[in-house]
C-alpha cells in the first residue's frame, strides 16, 4: 500500500449540508476500496488561487491515505465525474 495526500475543492455555492454530503461521498470512495484513513481535514472555505468555473472561492477538503494504486484510480475517476468538486489533486507521499 502507497501512501497519499488527496485534496479537492467544493463548488462554494451549495448548502452546508450539501458540501458535507459532497465530502462524505468522496470519503466513502476509499473506504469502500478498504483504504487506511489517516488523517481527515476539511480546511474551509478560502479564496482560490484563480477563478474556476466563475468561482473566486471553495471548500477545501485533505485526506491522508494509505491506498493501492487502483484506489487512486478509481477516487480519480469519480472525482472528474462529480459536478460538485471544482479541482483535486491526489499526491503519492514517498516514506523516509
Amino acid at each position: 500500500m502507497n501512501k497519499y495526500e488527496i485534496m479537492f475543492v467544493v463548488r462554494p455555492d451549495m448548502e452546508e449540508a450539501e458540501i458535507k454530503k459532497t465530502a462524505e461521498a468522496m470519503k466513502k470512495v476509499l473506504t469502500d476500496a478498504k483504504s487506511n484513513i489517516i488523517e481527515e481535514k476539511a480546511i474551509g472555505q478560502r479564496e482560490l488561487a484563480y477563478e474556476i468555473n466563475k468561482f473566486t472561492t471553495g471548500y477545501y477538503f485533505l485526506y491522508v491515505v494509505e491506498a493501492d494504486s487502483k484506489t487512486e484510480q478509481e477516487f480519480d475517476r469519480i472525482a472528474r465525474i462529480n459536478e460538485n468538486l471544482l479541482r483535486h489533486i491526489i499526491v503519492k507521499v514517498e516514506d523516509k
